[in-house]
């Protein structure tokens, strides 16, 4: 009986713990979510037509965009676009990625008078192929600012800096499972980078509860070592990603390397400046992130209010290391965090912009 009410007494005291944290979350975003603006726009939205992971990118624009525009007309690059457009006459066409998008097509929806933009979604990695698809568009939207001057001295006349965001229907905070739940965590492909980060971390986090997923971390030197606290091969979907970013105190970001000749195709050499989907994804998540530095980060989140920067294995490590043990500091940053990205870095404020900008005359 005695250990049946301690048991008892450590559950009840967890689960204040975890229902306070989860209403102090609930609280920032329902007091940073601004209001929306629906446009009298027709929206021809074609998908990125690659499937899986890209669907779910697919999914939260429509669903934003149905929220933003009078009308929205779904297609994929597998339709006939430009008869679709002659029929319903929409006032933008607007195609995420557009790797798999007939080139033909944006030039007969532009022949007929439809406007044209283009979100690409993994610059600066895939400019070999991009630069041939982006003088196609009436605007280009990319999530890299380098590649701004890239785009422009193709004949681009209309290029803008537009990094994804976050859809709130998949990150936010959330209560996970007690199981899950630690001190650490890193979800991501293994990159050559990131190994070289992670080989010289993880004997620092020996001590620590830690979980990394992702495909190719047997790519470690010495990944028999820490094969139980990895996720071999494992691809989540966002909802069990957010719920692994709920569940640590802190979740590492690092960016993949723009010059890795195994996986780019960036023969240009355009530097990365900018953040990854994954920065605004983690905060919007209500925990703390440890981010890799890069130049524009600074303009989305403020360094050591909002948003924890490193620059070496080892100053990963001391950071991750004083966090832990300064809990109140680390939830004061996580909840700054949480607040900017549901003002500024959802979806809707990305399309929002996305489709002021292309309405204006060209």
């Amino acid at each position: 009986m005695k250990d049946y009410l301690m048991g008892r007494q450590a559950g009840a005291a967890l689960g204040w713990k975890h229902g306070y944290w989860q209403g102090r979350c609930e609280a920032v975003v329902q007091a940073s979510t601004p209001p929306i603006a629906r446009r009298p726009l027709h929206v021809l939205y074609i998908t990125s037509g690659k499937g899986y992971p890209y669907s779910p990118l697919d999914e939260g624009i429509y669903t934003t965009l149905q929220q933003l525009a009078e009308r929205v007309t779904l297609v994929s690059p597998l339709d006939n676009v430009a008869a679709i457009a002659a029929e319903t006459r929409p006032d933008l066409a607007l195609v995420l990625d557009g790797m798999e998008m007939p080139p033909h097509q944006i030039v007969q929806l532009r022949s007929q008078g439809t406007r044209t933009a283009v979100w690409f979604t993994d610059d600066p990695y895939y400019t070999d192929l991009t630069s041939s698809l982006a003088p196609l568009y009436d605007l280009v939207f990319t999530l890299e600012r380098n590649c701004i001057p890239f785009y422009e001295q193709l004949g681009c006349q209309h290029v803008y800096y537009m990094p994804l965001g976050v859809f709130p229907g998949y990150f936010r905070p959330r209560n996970p499972r007690l199981s899950l739940r630690g001190d650490i965590c890193f979800i991501g492909t293994a990159y050559w980078n990131r190994v070289g980060l992670f080989q010289e971390l993880l004997p620092r986090l020996a001590p620590r509860s830690f979980r990394i997923s992702g495909i190719w971390w047997d790519r470690l030197a010495d990944y028999g070592r820490w094969k139980n606290q990895i996720e071999l091969g494992k691809w989540m979907d966002p909802l069990e990603t957010a719920e692994y970013y709920n569940a640590h105190r802190i979740v590492i970001n690092v960016h993949r390397a723009h010059d890795d000749e195994t996986f780019n195709k960036n023969a240009a050499g355009i530097t990365a400046a900018s953040p990854n989907p994954r920065s605004f994804e983690i905060s919007a998540c209500g925990t703390l992130q440890l981010v890799d530095h890069r130049e524009d980060i600074a303009l989305f989140y403020t360094p050591g209010e909002e948003i924890v920067t490193y620059q070496s294995a080892e100053e990963l490590a001391d950071k991750l290391d004083y966090y832990l043990n300064h809990e109140e500091e680390r939830e004061a940053i996580a909840l700054r965090a949480l607040q900017r990205t549901m003002r500024d870095h959802t979806y809707t404020s990305r399309l929002s912009q996305i489709l002021d900008l292309a309405m204006v005359p060209l």
